[in-house]
């Protein structure tokens, strides 16, 4: 009687420490990630992500949306349209540094893939041979904002040159049809979708090779859902640094995964040259050694040397790195 007793006690104590069907059936934190740019290689790793379950085992029902340029993503953060933006830091310490309310959880790409491109035959190899030209840009996108940079560091006047503006096609249609003979755009994307469309050579000449070596991509977070939801900033960002931890050793699948989800997104072969592209831009010499996000505060802080003395970023608030970008929340 005692042994039953006993074991109806233990029973007892074991149904009550058992969690319920609805505390299993938790909702899942709802997110929105929007991204800089329409589909292509760079973003393959969110794709990944969502296709493992990443997002869902951190218990984030995660919602990928395409961009139109990082000030437009850092607009949608600040206003709480979306939950996280994948865009330009450096574009988005100029967007902080006038009050908007956002700031940067990690940075993936430490070495900037920006440049100004045209095919190889026009024999465009320096900032100089700029002169004279037409240049296709898309206002509001992260390498507009940070064009002026690169040409006071060039010593090229905007008078030098002309411009032609329009969203991403547009930009490689001029190219493509000679109404402009270069664009600004990612080594990794516009030169590859050029390649792609016109088996012809494309020559880049990169931002980073003349001292604009800007931290480049990464995802920020409105403040204020740094301090309303921390926990669930840091399952994403523990689930993103899986996924592009596996995009980096396989590729191919973080490619396919994307394809899955957007068939139109780019043509596999190229995308995974673009992705391997990516990944050699997620170190620097200083993180090496790091997990992806995990950018050298140094590296920040010589970004925001140069936005202040050639990026329009006000000397009188450029701050600290600290203020801008916050390791806190990484795994």
């Amino acid at each position: 009687m005692k042994n039953l007793l006993r074991f109806a006690s233990l029973l007892i104590a074991a149904l009550a420490l058992a969690p319920t069907g609805a505390a299993l059936a938790q909702p899942k934190d709802k997110a929105v990630l929007m991204l800089n740019w329409y589909l292509y290689s760079e973003h393959a790793p969110f794709f990944l992500g969502k296709e493992r379950g990443y997002y869902d085992q951190e218990g984030i029902d995660l919602d990928i949306q395409e961009g139109r340029g990082s000030g437009v993503t850092v607009q949608a953060v600040a206003a709480n349209t979306a939950t996280f933006g994948y865009v330009d830091v450096a574009t988005m310490i100029k967007a902080a540094a006038k009050g908007a309310p956002v700031k940067a959880v990690g940075v993936a790409l430490q070495l900037s893939p920006m440049s100004v491109m045209g095919f190889a035959d026009k024999n465009i190899r320096t900032p100089k041979d700029l002169v004279g030209k037409t240049v296709a840009v898309t206002p509001g996108d992260s390498m507009s904002q940070i064009w002026p940079l690169f040409l006071k560091k060039t010593g090229i006047a905007e008078t030098d040159f002309k411009t032609v503006a329009g969203d991403a096609q547009t930009k490689l249609n001029a190219v493509m049809n000679g109404q402009a003979d270069l664009l600004l755009g990612y080594v990794m994307d516009q030169a590859i979708k050029l390649q792609d469309a016109t088996k012809k050579p494309v020559y880049p000449i990169r931002f980073a090779d003349y001292g604009v070596n800007l931290i480049s991509s990464g995802l920020v977070v409105n403040t204020e859902t740094l301090k309303a939801k921390p926990d669930m900033v840091k399952r994403f960002l523990r689930a993103t640094t899986r996924a592009m931890e596996d995009a980096e050793k396989n590729p191919e699948a973080a490619v396919d995964a994307m394809l899955k989800a957007n068939s139109k997104a780019g043509v596999r072969e190229t995308l995974i040259v673009g992705l391997k592209q990516t990944t050699a831009l997620y170190h620097t010499k200083e993180t090496a050694s790091l997990r992806p996000l995990r950018v050298s505060m140094a590296n920040v802080g010589e970004s925001l040397d140069l936005l202040a003395q050639y990026g329009g970023l006000d000397p009188a608030t450029k701050g600290k790195p600290e203020d801008w970008v916050t390791l806190d929340y990484l795994p």
